[in-house]
């Protein structure tokens, strides 16, 4: 069975042992906006496997590209802005295909 990718179901600290970071820097992004992990009815923060790779983004952009944290913002949001346009472009040649 493959565990979908928005499914929240990693602790900050297994989170931070995949992505070889410090819970205090998970913590950071979180507070900066950068990732937005779900939180359980105990107000425990679990990430999916999609924030995991976002971390792992970021983690490249700023220590093998040396992109501060408000470069990465801008990135990150224009990374999600182009997701969003290639799936409605996507949905848009899908409805085409109907019409021929």
């Amino acid at each position: 069975m493959t565990i979908p990718p928005d499914k929240p179901c990693y602790t900050i600290g297994i989170v931070a042992q995949m992505v070889e970071l410090h819970p205090q820097t998970l913590r950071n992004y979180e507070q900066q906006g950068l990732v937005v992990p779900q939180r359980s009815d105990g107000n425990i923060r679990l990430y999916s496997q999609r924030e995991v790779d976002r971390l792992l983004k970021i983690n490249r952009l700023t220590q093998e590209l040396g992109i501060n944290l408000a470069g990465v913002e801008v990135i990150l949001n224009l990374t999600d802005q182009i997701e969003t346009l290639l799936d409605q472009v996507e949905a848009l040649e899908r409805e085409l295909l109907k019409f021929r």
